[in-house]
């Protein structure tokens, strides 16, 4: 199975100049404090379930990146944690429903780096490279600090680290949840030729007339796939697709619906991290024509 991931860039308009390392680490400010305070803040300033601030619990980014020994194998940047097995998942398509019309693919893609932490087989403290000097473990293993929080606890690696089942601890079995890892469309498009398109044009139309036409920028090797929400061009509030190029599919680059196309981990704008406001079934009816 291969995987294609679009790596995208943003910059911001500064009224005045500002050396390169001064413009980092404002960057940097603005991408920690969308997550400072949430409740994927897991450090000493979440907002109730967190770890004591000790050893580099402190830290908001470290749960979830490191800048050195993170995993290369990993479908986001810098991964710091220990990934699911994609086959040890029970996926929507074992419902056999004939409402599923698109093709699925083996967990992969973002939505195995959301499971590493939603699965609930290792503890939200488990990391690859602790926080310091001295901490890197390839197979994980649980940063330093204590849990003050009701709704996750601080196992040893491979145990449940969730108290009672929940939103937040979705378990391996996956068919009672939204499908991650499936062909948007019902089953792709058309015509395959209508993924060589330009920037933000409609790919073309879906084999089931039940979904609303994505955007595309780039080719059918470079594409990178969005349901528009309203906004002109490529916004985070719109709901990202990520391209895969699967057997299943025939090999040809084709946008996949997974945990992050509905899920922004990085901001808390919208309640559950959604990227866009549900309010009256907006978030989706952007994709389902209902």
């Amino acid at each position: 199975m291969k995987t294609l991931f679009n790596k995208h860039a943003s910059a911001r308009k500064l009224g005045i100049l500002m050396a390169g390392g001064t413009a980092l680490m404002l960057a940097h400010g603005v991408a920690m404090a969308g997550i400072s305070g949430t409740k994927h803040d897991l450090s000493v300033t979440g907002s109730g379930n967190k770890f004591t601030a000790t050893n580099g619990s402190s830290e908001i980014c470290a749960f979830c990146h490191t800048p050195h020994g993170a995993d290369t194998a990993a479908p986001v940047p810098l991964w710091n944690r220990v990934l699911g097995t994609p086959g040890s998942y029970t996926t929507y398509a074992a419902l056999g429903t004939s409402s599923l019309d698109g093709a699925v693919a083996p967990v992969g893609s973002v939505s195995l780096a959301c499971l590493s932490c939603h699965d609930g087989t290792q503890a939200m403290n488990t990391t690859i490279n602790q926080a310091g000097s001295g901490g890197y473990n390839a197979s994980g293993a649980l940063q330093a600090g204590t849990w003050v929080g009701s709704a996750l606890t601080a196992t040893p690696v491979g145990s449940l680290n969730y108290a009672t089942p929940s939103i937040v601890n979705i378990g391996t079995d996956l068919r009672n949840d939204h499908p991650v890892g499936v062909q948007y469309g019902g089953g792709g498009f058309l015509s395959s030729a209508n993924l060589n398109v330009t920037n933000a044009t409609a790919v073309g139309t879906p084999t089931d007339a039940d979904f609303v036409s994505p955007k595309v920028t780039g080719n059918a090797t470079t594409a990178a796939f969005w349901v528009d929400t309203g906004t002109a061009g490529r916004q985070k509030t719109d709901l990202i697709l990520y391209t895969r190029t699967e057997p299943t599919v025939g090999n040809v680059a084709q946008p996949f619906v997974e945990c992050a196309t509905c899920h922004d981990p990085h901001t808390n704008a919208q309640a559950t991290f959604l990227r866009t406001s549900n309010t009256s079934s907006a978030l989706c009816l952007a994709c389902h024509t209902k």
